[in-house]
């Protein structure tokens, strides 16, 4: 069965909630180039500046990484960029993270929450500890903005009105629901993305150039979607009605 499109037509802003910086330029801001590009408002919230990636002092590292995310973000089209200072490789999942993340959500008002798998085990191997803790957060937070009893403070005392968000995005690399053509300009784009941490990229031992891997994985999501290139999501709709089974349960 090919996978259908998402709905890209009825979203208005996008808040992407990723651990690091270079997170979203592994084939998601392929997509991001596309929905920039259809005039749709795309923000990052990095949980992290990333400064336990790189062999350099820990500052030094994370301004580094830091203007090489602005940079990555331009090339995309990105204009809203939040980084938070939780700690680099030892986040840790609870509410001080759900706060911060919900707090995002109430200041951005998005209609479309990204958010990273929280799967111990994936295609790829054991996945980060930081990616898992960001994504089982984010899945919370987005409940919490919608609720004004949740971090009832950042509505009484900040003036954010509780929001609820319409859909929640995850990385389709195993159970996609739906995908995005980044086929010519969007594909390029989100190349460039990755290209833009070059520093990074350089610190990491036989790294593949992005030219050479972020294609071939696009082509695969392609052959999901009947397309050229594609990035696969896994989507759900958190307004939609409960499905009922025949038996009613």
């Amino acid at each position: 069965m090919t996978l259908p499109a998402l709905p890209e037509e009825s979203f208005r802003r996008v808040l992407c909630v990723v651990a690091h910086p270079d997170d979203m330029e592994y084939g998601t801001s392929a997509a991001v180039a596309r929905w920039t590009a259809r005039g749709i408002d795309v923000g990052y919230l990095l949980l992290t500046r990333g400064e336990a990636g790189m062999p350099n002092p820990p500052e030094e590292t994370a301004r580094l990484r830091v203007a090489e995310q602005r940079a990555a973000c331009d090339v995309v089209g990105v204009e809203h960029l939040t980084v938070l200072e939780h700690p680099d490789g030892v986040l840790v999942y609870g509410l001080d993270l759900r706060r911060d993340i919900c707090r995002e959500i109430r200041r951005f008002q998005p209609d479309v929450v990204f958010g990273t798998g929280f799967d111990v085990e994936t295609p790829y191997g054991f996945d980060q500890a930081d990616h898992r803790a960001a994504g089982l957060a984010t899945l919370d937070a987005i409940r919490d903005a919608g609720n004004r009893w949740v971090f009832p403070e950042q509505v009484e005392d900040e003036n954010l009105e509780p929001h609820s968000a319409r859909w929640y995005l995850t990385p389709g690399m195993t159970d996609a629901t739906h995908g995005v053509d980044v086929t010519g300009e969007p594909l390029r784009r989100g190349v460039a993305s990755l290209e833009a941490h070059a520093a990074y990229l350089a610190a990491l031992p036989d790294h593949p150039a992005p030219s050479d891997f972020i294609p071939r994985f696009a082509a695969m999501g392609g052959k999901a979607m009947g397309v050229e290139h594609a990035v696969l999501f896994r989507a759900h709709d958190l307004q939609a009605p409960p499905e009922v089974t025949p038996d009613g349960s």
